[in-house]
């Protein structure tokens, strides 16, 4: 899938130093407005501690057959008629690793975006971030950090991500083993079977990814006509086409295609797959990733934002 930009697009930028220097000054105010969707739409999240062998005491419930006698809390079944045994939590290594598409092609803004494709991505990574950090999860970004626990986990995260010089546009996912977590965004406009090659490595592992696809309005609806010209932040080349909007069922049809060959595949691996558009907001992709990352099992449907 052709990846595609305006004429009237900001100049692409190619150096990786320049790049890198854009994405500094930019962090700081992405984990403010992080900070502020987390504070004010999502207020509920916590976490995913379950009922298991662990050292924190996490409830009392009723004795039932099978239970063992040592389980029982006789200070607790004294205060009246009932026997009661003592859970704990379940407390299991866990890590959710975040990624950020930094690509060219997410620097992409049209003229009816709030955002460009890369800012929304960050603010939805580092939100996540924020979210996790507070519930106790481990963190970390494939390439760029180790797993860590922490309660400014975000702001860690922000300063790594600040000071990376080079971002690698495909990190190495190897590492991610079983009973991780993953939430990526990006705009998935690469060709389907080589993401599915990138990421079969995830599904080998059993590791459970949660895709997040950015999109620009006018990527969706390509609402070009008359004499325009395209290029490829990927590769700089371009094309004019004399008349747009000629091509515009072809390209529609190509795209939506795209789409929902990878929802899809995600859904066999039972991974879920949500869509953001950068004319609305951020929080409503927010709320749907919190909502997969919560289910018993893999929340596999295409949900919009």
């Amino acid at each position: 899938m052709a990846r595609i930009g305006e004429a009237s697009a900001p100049v692409e930028i190619r150096d990786a130093l320049t790049r890198g220097r854009l994405r500094a000054a930019l962090v700081p105010d992405l984990l403010v407005e992080a900070r502020r969707i987390v504070n004010t739409v999502i207020g509920g999240w916590h976490g995913r501690r379950k009922r298991g062998i662990g050292e924190n005491f996490w409830q009392f419930r009723p004795y039932v057959e099978g239970d063992a006698i040592a389980r029982i809390d006789w200070r607790r079944s004294a205060r009246d008629d009932h026997t009661y045994v003592r859970d704990r939590e379940w407390e299991a290594a866990h890590t959710v690793w975040l990624w950020a598409d930094p690509s060219p092609s997410m620097l992409y803004r049209s003229a009816g975006a709030l955002t460009s494709k890369e800012s929304r991505a960050l603010v939805l990574i580092l939100a996540m971030a924020e979210l996790l950090s507070r519930s106790g999860e481990r963190i970390a970004w494939p390439g760029l950090t180790d797993p860590f626990a922490a309660r400014n986990g975000a702001e860690r995260l922000a300063a790594h991500l600040a000071h990376a010089a080079v971002l690698p546009v495909r990190p190495d996912l190897s590492a991610i083993r079983r009973f991780s977590d993953i939430v990526i965004a990006s705009d998935f406009l690469d060709p389907p079977d080589e993401l599915k090659a990138w990421l079969e490595v995830l599904a080998r592992h059993g590791v459970r990814a949660h895709l997040v696809e950015v999109s620009d309005p006018a990527e969706e609806a390509f609402p070009y006509a008359g004499r325009t010209e395209f290029s490829d932040p990927e590769t700089g080349q371009k094309l004019t086409a004399g008349r747009a909007e000629t091509v515009r069922d072809d390209y529609r049809r190509v795209y939506a295609a795209r789409r929902q060959q990878l929802m899809a595949w995600c859904k066999r691996q039972g991974w879920s797959y949500a869509l953001n558009h950068t004319d609305r907001l951020a929080s409503e992709a927010l709320v749907r990733i919190h909502m997969a990352m919560t289910a018993d099992s893999g929340y596999a449907s295409g949900l919009r934002a």
